[in-house]
């Protein structure tokens, strides 16, 4: 493997970690409460190798096949690793997305539940669960409106038996971040939720200090991704 990559990612990830200690610590709260997701989409295979080697094992994909090359080989030959599905899910994949993600954090309508429900049930195998709250309520986004997140939380638990183990946003880019990170940790704390997926590359730090349990980041960790 190219020593420079090698160097260059254990580089960008001590980086990445340590801002994430420093906002934490700035925010009164342990580094160690923060989990570091590694956008691995697109990403090439040496890169993805480099980051292997620099510790890093818990990793977010936004497409079901794609992941499922990438990493299915991986988890067979035995290598410990985290799977995070962090785009929007087709009901016709969740199937697969069951099968080899540990944490879903899209759930976002009625449908994907019973279908996610469904393959739990036949397949013995329930990934943690996260809501996607459309907090900028975009047309193109994914995600369940705001004012609607209380009503679907409680669906999801009471119709499908989901456990929501947590709540994930994903900001306007032409809006500062903090009121929606803000919105987010507001909606969960009155559903009981006690983990936020909030903050990539450009904004992580500003949401460690409201609150993030896991930040999503991607070309701050790999470079810019071509």
């Amino acid at each position: 493997m190219d020593e420079t990559i090698l160097q260059e990612i254990a580089l960008a990830r001590a980086d990445v970690l340590a801002r994430i200690a420093a906002a934490a610590k700035g925010a009164g709260r342990d580094a160690g409460s923060v989990q570091l997701v590694a956008v691995s989409k697109v990403q090439p295979e040496e890169r993805i190798e480099a980051m292997l080697a620099a510790g890093q094992r818990i990793y977010g994909e936004n497409r079901v096949q794609e992941a499922m090359t990438r990493w299915q080989p991986r988890r067979e030959a035995g290598l410990d690793l985290e799977l995070r599905l962090i785009g929007p899910l087709q009901s016709n994949k969740a199937k697969d997305a069951v099968a080899l993600f540990d944490v879903i954090e899209t759930l976002d309508r009625e449908k994907l539940a019973a279908a996610m429900a469904d393959a739990s049930a036949k397949s013995g195998r329930a990934p943690r669960i996260y809501v996607q709250v459309n907090t900028g309520e975009e047309e193109q986004k994914a995600g369940v409106a705001a004012m609607e997140a209380d009503a679907f939380i409680a669906s999801a638990r009471r119709d499908y038996g989901f456990a929501i183990e947590g709540l994930m946003c994903i900001p306007p880019a032409d809006e500062p971040a903090g009121p929606h990170f803000a919105l987010l940790a507001k909606i969960a704390a009155r559903n009981g939720i006690a983990k936020l997926s909030m903050g990539m590359s450009a904004d992580y730090e500003t949401a460690v200090m409201f609150g993030a349990t896991s930040v999503r980041v991607g070309s701050a960790l790999f470079g810019a991704r071509d």
